[in-house]
């Protein structure tokens, strides 16, 4: 009985889809040969009315295709896309890779007029006789089917795309009228071209180009008769078949195509048999696309583009709408990285902490061009990685700010004594002008919020230490620069007012990684003691080696579109300091390279001039050296990442060399001389230009006669005249106790440096010596190994 049921099913079942191809058939015939008017029957009428106002204009949309990201020397850094495709010409396709697809996918192309009649028959009658599924879709239905999903998916409409290859009559109809249609519009070549670039080929590989590069690492314009035919195989069932993951289904499929171009007489009986000998392993040679960072030669500066692609306007109103156009809207995009200073970068980070250093000390630089923004190149000692962060693996990029996918910063120590260098010369100090510190050492220095009545102090008790020790009392900016004496820089900060210190900060372009503002916290914004890029120390040291001139960050020059430039919109400089302060700075960075921390990594064994401030923070768990010359900028960090700021660098090897401490001059220093003297090399040797005489003191003034004053009267008068002061010592004098019995010097002084105060202890007049507490301005460099910090 069961049996029976069975055969009746089977019978119903082959007379329903019997009945079905007909009225398929019957109404595109009515439709291409007898007007509607002219139809007889109620039935015919319907079905030809139905099918004349389906829609017929079909419109092939724009092909999602490969952007290209290029170095600034035209270097192909990757090929971002949703699908691997490239779009070539007709002609850029072999003749036998035409011959294939046809004779395997309807051989008969040329001859019909979009619909295969000879095809849907014979389909009807083998599914009568078999019970089977056997298409009839002619190589220009296929296009149209493929053409609707892909611009569906395009739009971003899953429903509109899976309704595109639906298995219903009413689908297979408008896929026939717009057939139909097509091969009014187009010949059959484009036709034939725009299939091949558009259909699936297996294992993410979109048109024919693609696969070819993709399996083969050819062009399609090479390919053989044994690679046609395997390409030509796949596409009936791509996702089951591809060589790489199926070899064998890929081989029968292959043949199954051989068989075929030889029985249509493409291929001769030696061609048949030599190419069915022949092995898939013989032609496979697999490469991946760079549309992905991983596959990238610059993974970070890959990731870094793509970041920064999806902040510009130009490229749509969404982050969304831009990066469609970056991976679908085959633009190319050139960018300002330069290979050779890459190069360089990543050799030298690497050769100071190795990758996957047992040490977990991580590296990074990064390397600008002052006076324009452009980001040159940066570097740290990882691989890249988009899976589990691992040790010497990670997709996060240290050297740049969170938005353009680095981490969330590092704290930047005394690299920010820049800033207040650069306050203090707004401000009206020289060169030679001194400041009066606590002393500290081990033993630190205490400051509290009321120490800073201007506001931007300490939240609360603050601890300061010193490196190198000082005794406390009176110090030169340039040796305070030389010996990074923080007491020192903290004195000048509440001298100055620290929020002008802070403000400094910011207007030279610093901010911490993820956007914020530098706070209004004194050891934030005097001693580095919150969270920063390298990206973003050398954007703001940037400004100094310009004379001044914040540029913002440049990363892309050019953008072409459909063969056209967009339109990018200027990213100006803006001139935020003064030419003259920033050269008055620049001597203390500079006097530090050739008397302090920067002592023993001089450019060029110092005879190329460099300006440059160590860096270290977190009782040693970050460390940096920062420096520039008018046409280099390069920031380095040396540090711990990712331990929340639990591990110290204290009593390490890293790369095999052990560390008591680490500073700012043991690793990143010599990394940073690496760079600039190898990106350097060849260039000219550009000097800084110097400053008026205003900023080195070399304008005297008189020094105000206070003798007799009170002391706070006797302060007033001299810094009114622009001294700075300090009280020390005592000697016999005519002039009541405690009064100013002198003042040293006298005369005439340079503007800005230190007057010391002498009070009377009464008694006659004695030969007078400077008291001790009183260091002479600008003294020479310390014996002995250059200061560290």
């Amino acid at each position: 009985m069961s049996s029976r049921t069975t055969s009746l099913g089977g019978i119903v079942s082959l007379l329903g889809a019997f009945l079905a191809s007909a009225l398929v058939l019957g109404l595109l015939l009515a439709a291409l040969f007898i007007p509607a008017v002219g139809a007889t029957g109620a039935l015919a009428r319907s079905g030809v009315d139905v099918f004349n106002e389906l829609p017929s204009e079909f419109t092939s949309s724009p092909l999602a295709q490969q952007s290209r990201i290029l170095a600034a020397d035209g270097t192909v850094i990757a090929t971002p896309q949703d699908q691997y495709r490239v779009i070539v010409p007709l002609s850029r396709v072999a003749p036998v890779m035409r011959e294939a697809q046809v004779a395997i996918e309807d051989h008969r192309f040329y001859e019909h007029g979009g619909v295969d009649l000879q095809g849907v028959v014979r389909a009807a009658i083998s599914n009568l006789r078999s019970g089977g599924s056997q298409g009839a879709s002619s190589l220009t239905q296929q296009f149209v089917k493929v053409s609707l999903q892909e611009a569906a998916l395009r739009a971003g409409d899953k429903d509109a795309a899976q309704a595109a290859v639906a298995k219903d009559y009413m689908r297979k109809l408008k896929e026939l009228k717009y057939a139909i249609t097509l091969e009014k519009k187009m010949s059959k070549d484009q036709i034939l071209e725009g299939y091949l670039n558009i259909v699936y080929y297996g294992d993410r590989a979109y048109g024919v180009e693609a696969a070819a590069q993709h399996y083969f690492s050819v062009p399609a314009a090479r390919l053989s008769l044994t690679q046609a035919a395997l390409l030509a195989g796949l596409t009936q069932n791509p996702g089951t078949t591809d060589p790489v993951h199926f070899p064998d289904k890929a081989l029968a499929r292959r043949n199954v195509v051989l068989d075929r171009m030889h029985e249509l007489g493409k291929i001769t009986d030696e061609q048949w048999k030599a190419a069915k000998a022949r092995t898939i392993k013989q032609d496979l040679k697999v490469s991946q696309p760079q549309s992905t960072c991983v596959a990238s030669p610059y993974p970070y500066w890959c990731d870094f583009i793509i970041n920064y692609l999806g902040a510009m306007p130009e490229l749509g109103k969404t982050r969304e709408e831009r990066l469609r156009v970056l991976y679908r809207g085959g633009i190319t995009v050139t960018t300002t990285l330069d290979p050779r200073i890459q190069k360089i970068a990543q050799e030298e980070v690497t050769r100071h902490v190795p990758i996957g250093d047992p040490s977990q000390v991580g590296a990074a630089a990064y390397v600008a061009q002052p006076g324009t923004g452009k980001v040159l190149a940066f570097a740290q000692n990882t691989q890249y990685t988009v899976a589990k962060q691992e040790l010497g693996k990670t997709g996060v990029n240290w050297a740049l700010d969170t938005k353009y996918g680095g981490s969330g910063g590092f704290q930047f120590g005394s690299t920010g004594k820049a800033f207040s260098l650069v306050t203090a010369m707004e401000s009206g100090l020289t060169t030679k002008s001194t400041v009066k510190a606590k002393a500290a050492g081990d033993t630190p220095a205490t400051y509290l919020p009321s120490e800073f009545p201007g506001g931007c102090g300490p939240g609360g008790k603050w601890t300061v230490l010193n490196d190198t020790p000082f005794k406390g009392g009176t110090i030169s900016l340039m040796q305070a620069t030389a010996l990074s004496t923080n007491t020192a820089f903290v004195a000048l900060a509440q001298q100055l007012g620290g929020c002008k210190v802070r403000d400094t900060v910011m207007r030279l372009g610093l901010h911490m990684a993820n956007g914020g503002q530098i706070p209004s916290y004194a050891p934030a914004y005097i001693l580095g003691a919150t969270e920063v890029s390298p990206q973003g120390v050398a954007t703001a040291y940037s400004t100094l080696a310009s004379e001044g001139k914040r540029c913002p960050v440049v990363a892309v020059t050019r953008i072409v579109r459909g063969g056209k430039d967009v339109a990018l919109a200027k990213s100006p400089c803006e001139q935020v300091v003064d030419p003259d302060v920033v050269r008055a700075t620049d001597k203390f960075l500079e006097y530090n390279m050739t008397n302090g921390s920067g002592r023993r990594n001089q450019l060029d064994d110092g005879a190329r001039q460099s300006a440059g401030k160590t860096g270290t923070a977190d009782k040693n768990n970050e460390s940096w050296f920062v420096g520039y010359t008018p046409q280099l900028v390069t920031a380095v960090w040396v540090g711990t990442p990712d331990d929340g700021n639990k591990r110290l660098m204290k009593n390490v090897t890293v790369g095999g060399q052990f560390y008591p401490v680490m500073h700012g001059a043991s690793i990143a220093a010599p990394t940073w001389k690496g760079i600039m003297n190898r990106a350097l090399e060849g260039t000219p040797r550009v000097p800084f230009n110097e400053p008026s005489p205003k900023y080195t003191g070399g304008t005297d003034t008189t020094v105000p006669r206070v003798t007799g004053m009170t002391v706070p009267n006797a302060i007033a008068t001299l810094e009114a005249a622009g001294f700075t002061t300090a009280v020390s010592g005592s000697m016999p004098s005519s002039v009541r106790p405690g009064r100013v019995a002198a003042t040293t010097p006298t005369g005439r002084a340079p503007r800005g440096s230190l007057v010391t105060i002498i009070t009377s202890r009464g008694g006659s007049r004695q030969a007078f010596s400077v008291p001790p507490g009183v260091v002479p301005v600008n003294p020479p460099p310390p014996p002995g190994p250059a200061p560290t910090g």
